[in-house]
């Protein structure tokens, strides 16, 4: 059976590239335009494999990753993306991805690098995440009781706990997922935005708490 890919391009030239393209090479490839359309694509038939632009029209690529990851996605992903600097890799890599390739790239090179990532995954883990479900278009998580709304910053941050539920996530690894490379995030920072998502998410029935793992940091259960 051929590895399932789902791609999310704005560019309707390149989409249409991709698709020819990979499924020249053996991909049975599915390509949607917007954040939107590819979690719901994603969700309802998880693929193999994900390639997701960065720029898109109605939300950030690394966050709807993120989303994702939250909701137990854990098909590996490369992401494609016009900046090549040091801290957009890093942000890529800390918000869930797995590769990444700079435009304009060899379709040659995007299929190795799809393959060697199919190799490395194996079987696709899948986890629960407390019915949570995240929206990176709107920056906002929701299950059957209601919905709240996030800054990008909380969005992020509860999205990287909850792709790792009962595990306890270091302050640094937290931070890195949720602020900008570089940035200068003290301790009581992170905890003042725990402490509002906390606050949050005890307004959703049945959502999971966010618990405090002295000397390392957060875990989501």
């Amino acid at each position: 059976m051929d590895p399932r890919l789902l791609i999310v391009e704005d560019d309707d030239g390149l989409r249409d590239v991709l698709v020819r393209s990979l499924t020249a090479e053996g991909f049975d490839v599915t390509a949607v335009a917007s954040g939107h359309r590819f979690i719901a694509s994603a969700v309802d038939h998880p693929p193999d494999a994900l390639v997701i632009d960065i720029g898109l029209p109605d939300a950030d690529g690394r966050d709807v990753c993120q989303a994702l990851r939250a909701r137990g996605i854990n098909s590996p992903v490369l992401f494609l993306t016009a900046r090549d600097a040091l801290a957009d890799r890093l942000s890529g890599f800390s918000a869930g991805g797995d590769d990444y390739i700079t435009k304009p790239f060899d379709v040659e090179e995007l299929c190795a690098r799809l393959h060697a990532l199919l190799r490395r995954a194996g079987v696709a883990r899948k986890y629960q995440t407390g019915g949570l479900v995240f929206d990176p278009t709107e920056h906002s998580v929701r299950n059957t009781s209601g919905r709240q709304a996030l800054s990008p910053t909380e969005f992020r941050l509860l999205a990287a706990l909850a792709a790792r539920p009962a595990k306890a996530m270091s302050r640094r690894e937290l931070v890195a997922a949720a602020w900008p490379h570089g940035a200068i995030v003290h301790d009581n920072t992170l905890d003042v935005y725990v402490a509002r998502l906390r606050r949050k998410l005890k307004e959703l029935a049945g959502a999971p708490r966010i618990v405090t793992v002295h000397g390392v940091g957060y875990r989501v259960e």
